[in-house]
Formats: C-alpha cells, structure tokens, sequence
C-alpha cells in the first residue's frame, strides 16, 4: 500500500481569506482537489489567465487546472446552484464533465431548507446568526435528524413522487412556508430540472475513490470552505457555520482516516475581515478600517455585504492553528495595507505595530532579493510569534500574484 497523504488547505479566521486562489495555486502539483465541507455559501474567486473574475460556490477550486475536482460527502449541494455554476464555467469554455465527481452521499438543500433559513433567521430578531440564507443550517439539520435527501436518491425512479410527498409534509409544519409557496408543483420546478441536470455528470462513492487514489500515490489536496473560526466546534458559537471547517472535517467530509492527513495549509489575510454578526476583538470602527474595506473591496462574494475589517489578531490564529495542525502558513492581500505608515497586529492579548510598507506588486519576485524590507519584518514578527513557517505570500488579485518563500524562524 501507498503511503500518500492528503493535503488540506483551509482558512484560519472568519472565512474570505482568499483559499481559492491559494488552490488554484497549489492545483497544479496535484492530481485531485476535494471539497469536503460547506455548500454554495461558500464563495471561492479565482482569476482566469486573461484576468476574468470566477466566482465558485460548489465545485472546488482546482477546476481551472488539468485535475480531478472531486464534491465530497460532507457538502450540502443545492442542485439549482450547481447547474448555474456548471453551465457558467461551461460557457468559459471549461470541460467540467471530465473534471468533476459528486459523491452520492452529499446531502441536498431543497427549497424548503432556504424557506425555512430564511424564516429562522427573521424570528431570531436582533439575535439573528447573519445567515447567507442559502438554507445551509436547515439541510445540514435534516441530515442529522437523518430526514435529509442525498445526491444517490436523484437515481431512484420514484424520486420525484417521493420527495414531492416529503416536501408537502415538512412545509405543511411551517404555516409561514406555505404562505411563501404557490402551493402547487411549480416550486419544485426548477429544483428537479437541476436535479435532472445534475445526474449526466460521475456520481460515485467517493470515499472509497479518494483512498484508493491514495493507496495509488495520486496527489489530493483537500479545500476547506468558511474557515475555523466559524467552525461548529470551535468557532466563536453561536456565531458559526453548520459543519466542521477544521481538519478534522476533511476525514468527517471525505471519508479518510485521520492518519492519512498531510501538510495542512493554514490561509491568512494580513489582516482581519467577518461577515455578520458575532465576536470580532481586533475590528475597527474608524477611518483605518474604512480604507481597509475599499482597499481590500471587502464585500462578500456570496451575498455582496460589507465586511467588518479589523488588525492581524495573531491570538486568534495560534489558536486555529493548534486546533487544525497547521504545518505551513498563507498570507494574502498584504497589498492591501501598503501605503499604511502604521501596520498593527494583535498577539499576546495586546496591540503590537510595525512599519508600514509600500505597494508590494512591484517589490515581490521568486528570488527574493527585492523584497520590501518593512512587509518581511511583518512576515518575520507572525512566524517567529507562531513558530510556523510563511511559505507562500498573495500580494494581488492577479492568478500569479503569488510568491513562495523559505524563509527562516529565529528562536
């Protein structure tokens, strides 16, 4: 047997750290890219090489390379998102149905569960989680009530009849979901067109794939969606995701042995965004925090709300990166801070600031010998506070702004 291990990248703050790029980066030293949590309130932006804008939800993010591209179990797939999703990539040219593999065990997300998210979201009031609305909790809670539906059901030829019954009874409990429906089969009509759609494409038990691609010495690299501090567990409850956004969710989404985990990638802005309510120690409430937002266009690429953005909270990363073995750190959009005279970074429960660095875009080459003295003192100050290694730096929104490093930690 093959010792190959899986590699994991994932995002160690508020999610938006730029993990789609990073995988788009990495993807061509792989032979798969794996999705193993999440659903389309993910919100991945890659960059084409003629500098075109791609906004992925569902498929994972080495779709643009010559690999597999693998939906794993542990996502909740809404077949309409999908289908747009495809067809989208499709019209780019994109040969997606040789690329891309959906586990029959991922859970669906009907309409009802984005009614229900909706009104769940409405009675919260004041208290309310700051969803994205895309009935993400409501599908992950079917699941574990075990009354959810999954990608393997579509092949039944009953399908339609049943889930129709199903979905009839479940709206039937909610007065105020069926006074948001026609009341007829036309809410469903688009819901089973994509389902329709979806099953031309491989559809497979993954899991058993995925280890015998390993057991095989083939390459994959899990891609983690939202990020650890939004995970179930771990985040900053009851301000969180619905599912496992830490390591530990590549073996729950994927179906591989803990043992069979590689190098973990741990994605950080060189600052701090959120999107929706919850706890955010480092946010800023001023002018600093404005040019931040415009600098960075700091507003989601799922729902188009503004970010809250704030300093480097180092505390919160150490943190996330016990939890989820980070072996190797990712900064991105460094770039975004230039032109600061003051930097800042929150470590050891206090603010600690550096000097400011100018644009980065010009100063950043693979040889490293015009680096940008200030921006390396910053990279040196994260690394040597961790005792974790920056070995790979995004400095633009280009597809090739990114440089890797070896850089060395003092003691």
């Amino acid at each position: 047997m093959n010792n190959s291990k899986i590699d994991v990248v994932l995002g160690i703050q508020f999610g938006d750290e730029g993990k789609g790029k990073i995988v788009d980066y990495l993807a061509k030293n792989y032979d798969v890219i794996a999705r193993f949590g999440g659903g389309d309130n993910a919100g991945h932006t890659l960059f084409t090489e003629s500098g075109e804008k791609i906004v992925l939800h569902l498929i994972p993010s080495g779709i643009l390379n010559d690999c597999t591209n693998i939906i794993g179990n542990g996502v909740v797939i809404n077949p309409i998102s999908l289908k747009k999703e495809i067809e989208m990539l499709e019209k780019l040219g994109v040969d997606v149905k040789s690329k891309l593999i959906i586990s029959d065990k991922a859970n669906l997300i009907t309409p009802y569960h984005i009614f229900k998210d909706k009104i769940n979201e409405e009675l919260r009031g004041q208290s309310a989680i700051g969803s994205t609305l895309k009935g993400i909790a409501p599908a992950y809670t079917d699941k574990v009530s075990r009354n959810g539906w999954r990608i393997q059901d579509l092949l039944k030829d009953n399908f339609r009849e049943e889930f129709k019954e199903d979905f009839s009874t479940k709206c039937s409990t909610y007065p105020l979901i069926n006074m948001m429906l026609k009341g007829d089969e036309s809410d469903l009509t688009e819901f089973f067109d994509a389902c329709d759609y979806i099953k031309q494409f491989k559809i497979e038990s993954t899991e058993i794939l995925i280890n015998q691609l390993l057991d095989q010495g083939f390459k994959i690299l899990a891609e983690g969606a939202q990020a650890s501090g939004l995970d179930i567990e771990f985040g900053t409850y009851p301000y969180v995701t619905s599912s496992v956004t830490t390591t530990a969710g590549v073996c729950i989404g994927l179906g591989v042995a803990p043992k069979r985990i590689g190098k973990v990638y741990g994605v950080i802005k060189a600052y701090t965004t959120r999107v929706g309510n919850g706890p955010f120690e480092t946010e800023l409430f001023n002018e600093v925090g404005d040019e931040i937002c415009k600098k960075g266009n700091e507003f989601g690429s799922t729902t188009g709300r503004k970010r809250r953005c704030g300093w480097l909270d180092l505390d919160q990363v150490k943190y996330y990166s016990m939890i989820c073995g980070v072996d190797e750190l990712v900064i991105t959009k460094g770039d975004v801070l230039s032109d600061f005279n003051t930097v800042k970074y929150y470590y050891d429960k206090q603010y600690h600031s550096v000097e400011g660095w100018s644009e980065l875009s010009e100063s950043l080459n693979e040889n490293f010998l015009n680096y940008n003295e200030n921006f390396l003192n910053y990279i040196e100050k994260i690394q040597n506070a961790l005792n974790i290694p920056v070995t790979i730096v995004s400095y633009g929104v280009n597809r090739n702004d990114v440089v890797k490093l070896n850089l060395v930690i003092n003691d």
